[in-house]
């Protein structure tokens, strides 16, 4: 084996950065996909709803080439596209998977999250606010997928090596996620978790606005849903 140091850069680059810029461009195709589709959900739910009630939202929000906002009434979900490229702990389930064990290099992925805010959080701008991540898309050189998350997200989307990430996957991903946040709900926290609040949160134009609000707010989000799913 050729131990030269610039031997030794040639094939690291030859090799693993150029794997590293395929799974790239993957998640971001994959990404710019989930953006369409999310447009067309979007506009879909508004048709169906506007004969329920009209003041219910549906709003899809292009934030940038990695990120986007899909608001269904009082929920806020935020898609975020990281642009590095990561590798699993020897201890994550994905290096007992068949498509891992016969190459490596599979184990290599892009990685989307998908995280559930207030939808008022962004509204009335309250940055102390809190939001939590429901689930994470991971795709690799071949486009194979997985998703860590919560219920559903992590139940139906954990089959890496066997599907290759596509329109029908995507749709199914993000309508887990909406039915997901539809059915978390907004818990009242402990009451000692606010029974304390700073001259500046009071001094502040609204503060009914601005005092910090989350979901889960005092309460251990694992805890109150533990069936966060792994391959």
């Amino acid at each position: 084996m050729d131990r030269d140091p610039n031997s030794l850069i040639i094939k690291t680059l030859a090799d693993k950065s150029l794997v590293k810029l395929d799974i790239y461009n993957n998640t971001f195709e994959a990404f710019k996909l989930m953006k369409k589709v999310a447009r067309y959900l979007a506009g879909n739910f508004r048709k169906q709803i506007k004969s329920i009630d009209e003041r219910i939202t549906v709003e899809f929000k292009d934030q940038g080439p990695f990120q986007f906002g899909f608001k269904i009434a009082g929920d806020m979900l935020v898609f975020s596209m990281h642009t590095n490229v990561f590798e699993f702990d020897r201890k994550h389930p994905v290096w007992n998977t068949p498509a891992v064990k016969q190459d490596e290099k599979a184990s290599f992925c892009g990685l989307i999250h998908i995280y559930n805010f207030l939808a008022d959080s962004f509204k009335y701008n309250r940055s102390e606010d809190l939001g939590y991540l429901i689930g994470r898309l991971f795709i690799n050189k071949d486009n194979y997928f997985f998703v860590e998350g919560k219920r559903q997200l992590g139940v139906l989307f954990n089959k890496f090596g066997q599907e290759t990430i596509d329109t029908k996957n995507i749709r199914d991903i993000l309508q887990a996620a909406i039915l997901f946040s539809l059915d978390f709900d907004l818990l009242v926290p402990p009451y000692d978790k606010v029974a304390v609040a700073s001259v500046e949160q009071l001094n502040r134009k609204n503060t009914h606005n601005q005092v910090k609000t989350a979901k889960r707010l005092g309460f251990k989000f694992y805890e109150d849903d533990e069936n966060l799913s792994y391959l």
